[in-house]
């Protein structure tokens, strides 16, 4: 993808189209904010936030300049990289540079929080303690901390609160009531109060959010690597005839026309028909199917796909950005970055959580100050650093990043890696599955099932050894199957003499004085061979079954029927079941043909399955369940599912696939154990009913704790409560916290 268009003027001179890289943005919630804040600069006419590539298509009148749309993005803490030569390099380089400055920042946080943490716990009454954590204090707060500040003041400027608001006022506010506390603490000697500091509360606070802000950027740091491998399966460069000779051209120099000229190995650079020459081609990024493809005079080859045997000749007739390929990479960009921004969930509170608390210790204060008597400003200030204090979100950011932590950790025990936490929290909500066939559902690699020999063969090794020795030499892609069947039984090759191959048919090979035949039945009365009725019958009963049939005979006689096919995983049907028993429906899509796709839909129990299917079929079937309502889970291990998986609410990739198809899912499973799957979504539901107890216990505190800090109890009882009990109040929702979290540690799933 290009990350940044040249700016042209639309027809009527008046609008241009740009599209820029935007730095600072780590999750949904931020791409969707310099959306809206392009998107009401005046005389912009449209803007469109690609978070999958961090970009952003802005549509304008020519009065603006892309400054005034970067002065705009800045205005709320991101950037947008404007005249650079190389801005694709530049943004990347930004990435690394600021992932590593949240890692840096995170374990030095970490390091100075143990102490003070320590010292605020068991150490209390240690005065010179005190000065201790002040001096660590500072150093967290306002240099490792300094973004929440920031990031709280860029958005009170623009009259919104998110957990960065809530974190910088609870911290600064815990702050300077310690600071006050540890500088002045004759002030409440003076009135008979013992004054307490709370820094280890504003350092833990900062520490925690901090690992849960680095593991966000870790995750986002590989969000484009899947985009950038399917760039990387075209070549750089390609061969073409040019001016009658055989000439090395950059790639972006072809032109439709050209004709271009593949070895074996190389990758196909463009989409284009066959005019001289003839290969198999391993077309498994498109169909997922393993086993390679004969192309001849006028057949389709398409951009990516690898050459494996020979040299051939075709003619290029899509470049650029309309090949397959470039359409494959389009649209997984899109879908990437078409999911509805999602704010989480502690940010929607935090945006009505943090004005009611501000509200209410503004209002504990002035109430104080009227009916306080004598002592009205302390019980004023008392009370409402109390209420401010027994609000601190140390639970609330607890809440979320333990049970996630935890649950990601239990599904790495359990052979699945979790990398996007929504997706955790997602997953229990899915209602409909979707499973490839080969390599999800089937073991992805044709073998050998089936080798039954005819009643008149005596002597089997003698012909096993012809057999392997003709099949050695064959270029054909099913021969391997066959090879390493035989191989495993200890079997040595026989020596050819002759080898022909017969496109469409198989091979004839002479060893020593007799000629034997591989290959289908067309093969076989081509020549005039016999075949024993049970063998022809087997062979019928083998092809129902959707497996490929292949024939070995002698001159005079056939010697043996094989069956090749692509196995079913042994716990692919205990699986679907389990999936189909909690009420998920079961989709199988696969790019084979309708009657070997039935036969393994059969196998497995799924009533639901399509045939012949392209990459993009794929991903419109995944829209048109979403569409119906449904919460779709897309299961896949090649580069034709990635545009699925990109869609799809929730991702999971096995871990044997393609690299592509890891780097888009968001979930792997390390096993080829289908049984992971029920076993990933079960664990998404305890995570998520975790996050709610948690949530429960971060706010139960509040809801009893903050009438009483504001002082509701005091007309009754004259009791206020002291700012060290809110604190302890504080400390023990967090442990309830924690401690719930870990609850899922030993849970089964």
């Amino acid at each position: 993808m290009e990350t940044i268009e040249e700016i042209k003027p639309a027809l009527n001179g008046q609008v241009s189209k740009g599209t820029f890289p935007v730095t600072g943005m780590t999750c949904a919630a931020c791409a969707s904010s310099v959306e809206s804040m392009i998107s009401h600069t005046p005389g912009v006419k449209s803007a469109s936030v690609n978070f999958a590539t961090n970009s952003v298509l802005v549509e304008y009148e020519n009065s603006v300049t892309p400054e005034k749309l970067r002065e705009a993005v800045q205005s709320i803490g991101y950037d947008l990289l404007v005249g650079e030569e190389d801005p694709s390099a530049k943004q990347e380089e930004l990435q690394r540079k600021h992932y590593q400055e949240v890692k840096s920042r995170t374990l030095w946080s970490a390091l100075l929080t143990l102490p003070v943490f320590i010292i605020g716990m068991f150490l209390m009454e240690w005065q010179a303690g005190r000065w201790i954590s002040l001096v660590l204090t500072i150093p967290i707060l306002f240099w490792f901390g300094r973004n929440f500040f920031i990031n709280a003041y860029k958005q009170a400027r623009h009259g919104k609160a998110n957990m960065d608001t809530l974190v910088a006022l609870s911290t600064g506010i815990a702050f300077i009531y310690s600071l006050f506390n540890t500088l002045f603490p004759e002030y409440w000697h003076s009135r008979g109060i013992h004054p307490h500091v709370y820094y280890e509360a504003a350092v833990v606070i900062i520490t925690f959010i901090s690992l849960g802000k680095l593991l966000e950027e870790k995750a986002k740091s590989n969000t484009s690597t899947a985009i950038k491998k399917l760039m990387g399966l075209q070549p750089k460069t390609l061969k073409a005839i040019v001016d009658g000779e055989e000439k090395e051209i950059p790639i972006a120099a072809v032109q439709v026309g050209y004709t271009i000229v593949v070895r074996p190995g190389e990758k196909i650079p463009v989409d284009g028909t066959v005019s001289k020459g003839e290969s198999y081609v391993d077309e498994s990024m498109i169909t997922g199917e393993p086993i390679a493809v004969l192309k001849s005079n006028g057949d389709k080859v398409f951009a990516g796909t690898i050459n494996q045997k020979s040299t051939f000749q075709f003619t290029a007739e899509k470049v650029g950005g309309e090949t397959l390929l470039s359409q494959i990479i389009r649209l997984v960009q899109e879908a990437q970055g078409s999911k509805a921004p999602v704010q989480k969930l502690v940010d929607k509170i935090a945006g009505v959580f943090v004005p009611i608390v501000v509200g209410i210790s503004i209002l504990t204060f002035i109430t104080w100050m009227i009916v306080g008597g004598d002592d009205a400003f302390t019980q004023a200030l008392l009370t409402s650093v109390a209420v401010l204090v027994i609000a601190c979100p140390c639970a609330l950011g607890l809440a979320t990043p333990t049970a996630i932590m935890v649950g990601v950790g239990k599904g790495a025990e359990n052979n699945i890696l979790i990398k996007d936490a929504e997706s955790l929290e997602q997953a229990h909500q899915v209602n409909a599955i979707i499973l490839d066939k080969t390599g999800t559902i089937t073991e992805g690699k044709p073998v050998v099932t089936d080798m039954i020999w005819s009643d008149n063969v005596n002597d089997y090794d003698n012909y096993s050894q012809v057999l392997l020795g003709i099949e050695a030499v064959s270029e054909h892609p099913l021969a391997e199957a066959v090879v390493n069947r035989l191989k495993e039984t200890g079997i040595v090759a026989a020596e050819v003499s002759s080898f022909e191959s017969i496109t469409g048919l198989g091979v004839l090979a002479d060893v020593g004085q007799d000629r034997y035949f591989i290959g289908n039945r067309k093969l076989i009365t081509k020549n005039n061979i016999e075949i024993d009725p049970e063998i022809r019958e087997i062979a019928t009963q083998l092809q129902q079954e959707a497996k490929t049939v292949i024939y070995f005979a002698s001159e005079y006689q056939t010697l043996a029927v094989l069956a090749i096919a692509d196995k079913v995983k042994p716990s692919s049907e205990q699986a679907i079941r389990t999936l189909q028993d909690r009420g998920i429906d079961g989709y199988m899509l696969t790019g084979d043909n309708h009657q070997t796709a039935e036969a393994v839909a059969g196998q497995v129990g799924l009533k639901h399955f399509k045939a012949e299917v392209m990459p993009s079929d794929k991903a419109e079937f995944v829209k048109t369940l979403q569409a119906e309502g449904k919460i779709v889970a897309m299961v896949g291990d090649g580069i034709n599912d990635s545009h699925a998986l990109a869609q799809a609410d929730v991702s999971i990739a096995m871990g044997k696939g393609s690299d592509i198809a890891m780097d888009v899912a968001k979930i792997t499973l390390i096993t080829s154990d289908l049984m992971s799957i029920p076993k990933a979504l079960k664990l998404s539901g305890k995570t998520v009913a975790g996050i709610r107890q948690n949530l429960f216990w971060a706010f139960i505190y509040n809801l009893i704790g903050i009438p009483i800090a504001a002082g509701v109890l005091y007309p009754f009882n004259s009791f206020l409560l002291d700012p060290m009990i809110a604190g302890a109040a504080m400390a023990f929702s967090s442990v309830s916290v924690v401690a719930n979290s870990l609850r899922l540690k030993i849970s089964k799933i």
